[in-house]
């Protein structure tokens, strides 16, 4: 792509590193902000800048936070005993969407994934059995990815959790096999959660 100027090279091979953007809509965005007001182009800048250096993980569940604790913990309208354990922060945004679960989250950073290079200790697996020690929690809902990944992680916590009296349940199969949360609708996704299994029932089935 040959473009006129450098400086437009360059913003354009800078959008064109984020997911999912190629070079010619690189070139539309840039273009765009060509069009926009100094001040508005400022704005959007120092917003992009500012989340990057101020935003940080609750230290509770490891979800995008604005200060220590999100706002989900912080909410004592959401149910305390109740965690949903999942891969990463947009599965989190992809059940809120649903407005069907009004328990707490666990962000897990990822799944056990040996062939990825990723291990159960570069996931926050320890922290959570952790809190469900500390914060006697009733339920462990696990909203993982229906994949073989996904499926060792759910074994491979279990394995480490308190012999106590928590209830371990995972979200049905509404979801195919191989499927991720992200990119299910919201009805399926709301009736998985509501129709969870027991995860010995799940495991049994399989």
């Amino acid at each position: 792509m040959q473009l006129p100027s450098n400086l437009l090279e360059n913003a354009v091979n800078e959008f064109s590193r984020l997911p999912g953007i190629g070079k010619k809509t690189a070139l539309r965005m840039v273009l765009h902000l060509l069009k926009q007001e100094p001040e508005t182009v400022q704005q959007f800048s120092e917003a992009i800048s500012k989340m990057r250096k101020e935003v940080r993980f609750c230290q509770r569940c490891y979800n995008i936070a604005d200060t220590e604790v999100c706002s989900i913990c912080a909410n004592p309208l959401r149910k305390q005993d109740m965690i949903c354990v999942v891969e990463n922060i947009r599965d989190v945004i992809a059940i809120e969407t649903t407005q069907q679960y009004s328990g707490l989250y666990h962000v897990l950073g990822g799944v056990i994934s040996p062939l990825d290079g990723v291990g159960p200790d570069q996931l926050t697996i320890d922290p959570l059995v952790q809190r469900v020690q500390k914060e006697q929690t009733g339920e462990i809902i696990f909203a993982l990815n229906p994949t073989i990944q996904g499926d060792t992680t759910i074994y491979y916590i279990q394995k480490k959790l308190p012999q106590h009296a928590v209830k371990v349940t995972t979200i049905s199969r509404g979801i195919a096999f191989g499927g991720e949360l992200e990119y299910a609708d919201e009805m399926t996704l709301a009736r998985s959660l509501a129709n969870r299994l027991p995860v010995e029932s799940y495991v049994a089935n399989k």
